[in-house]
């Protein structure tokens, strides 16, 4: 049985290693917190459903259900400061997940997003210096480099955010250093390019394209595709992001690392690989350009192989994996 409350100080009594996951319940958080689990760590989650499976939930008490005091769910939100200098005590690492992850929202509505997104950030940080948390990682994302002129993008060349969900991220960027060089709080800042795998939420802008396209050729409909299908992007595999994280948070490393598998993709490569793999030929169907999508990225990982991130599964891989789960 689940504890939806705040973890009490006898159930803390069973910890070991404790590691929170904020919006623990979407398509990485979910990956992350299940890997935790099977690591042996015990994990509290607080996620505000408003994009995560309530299956989800379900998936990872079976995980420990001989030992169910290893899993806290807690339904609420990042904006809660008073609730996250609760959850956090005694947690040796906290794994910032949760955020609004969508392009298009953020030029909709880019109060609600600056509200979860920089406010929500700036909340988990200092609920973690409060709490003494011995590492935070931060999930940033590529975002933040917009219509880089030189690629592949490396951390140390200048950002250029086009959209108000990439200023969020490299805003909540900024506040990690700030945390780190003022509090002395460990922060190591993961900017993902496209994350894609089984249970990728078709609304959020990490991988859509790759969950909306399984979805559409597998019965039978075109695929659409915005703008003429060259802009190009880096896809890796969830499995790959959640080790990374895993490995950020237990050593000594801090700083901004790109999360990406170093291989560039076009849209209408991935089309044709999707439709290949569904054995469907089919014609894409091509729609006006996004606002706020940039052209090209794609992701050089020097900096986060020298740390021993080595990303273990190719695009045919993982998509075969993913396509096998829906």
């Amino acid at each position: 049985m689940m504890n939806r409350e705040a973890p009490s100080t006898e159930s803390n009594a069973h910890t070991g290693r404790r590691a929170v996951v904020t919006g623990g319940v979407g398509f990485i958080g979910y990956h992350l917190a299940s890997s935790l689990l099977k690591s042996g760590y015990h994990v509290t989650i607080i996620d505000d459903l408003s994009t995560g499976r309530l299956e989800n939930i379900a998936d990872l008490s079976e995980l420990c259900k001989e030992a169910p005091y290893r899993l806290t769910f807690v339904e609420g939100s990042i904006t809660d400061l008073f609730l996250l200098k609760q959850l956090f005590k005694d947690a040796a690492f906290v794994f910032h997940q949760a955020a609004i992850a969508n392009v298009q929202r953020s030029i909709e509505d880019p109060a609600r997003v600056n509200d979860v997104n920089v406010t929500g950030t700036l909340n988990v940080l200092t609920a973690a210096r409060d709490n003494g948390v011995e590492k935070l990682v931060f999930a940033s994302s590529c975002a933040v480099y917009g219509d880089a002129a030189l690629l592949p993008a490396s951390e140390n060349m200048e950002t250029g955010p086009i959209s108000p969900y990439a200023v969020s991220k490299l805003t909540g960027e900024h506040y990690c250093h700030v945390f780190q060089h003022n509090y002395g709080l460990q922060t190591a800042c993961l900017r993902y390019f496209n994350v894609y795998g089984p249970g990728a939420n078709p609304d959020s802008d990490y991988a859509a394209v790759i969950p909306r396209f399984i979805s559409l050729v597998k019965r039978g409909e075109q695929p659409v595709i915005f703008g003429d299908g060259e802009q190009s992007r880096d896809f890796v595999y969830v499995d790959d992001v959640v080790e990374a994280n895993i490995q950020l948070a237990e050593n000594t490393a801090t700083g901004v690392y790109n999360i990406g598998s170093g291989v560039s993709t076009s849209i209408n490569e991935l089309a044709a690989l999707v439709m290949g793999m569904c054995r469907q030929k089919l014609s894409p169907l091509y729609k006006e350009s996004r606002q706020g999508d940039v052209k090209h990225i794609s992701a050089d990982i020097t900096r986060a192989k020298m740390i021993g991130y080595s990303p273990k599964f190719s695009l045919a891989d993982g998509l075969k994996r993913t396509i096998s789960s829906v």
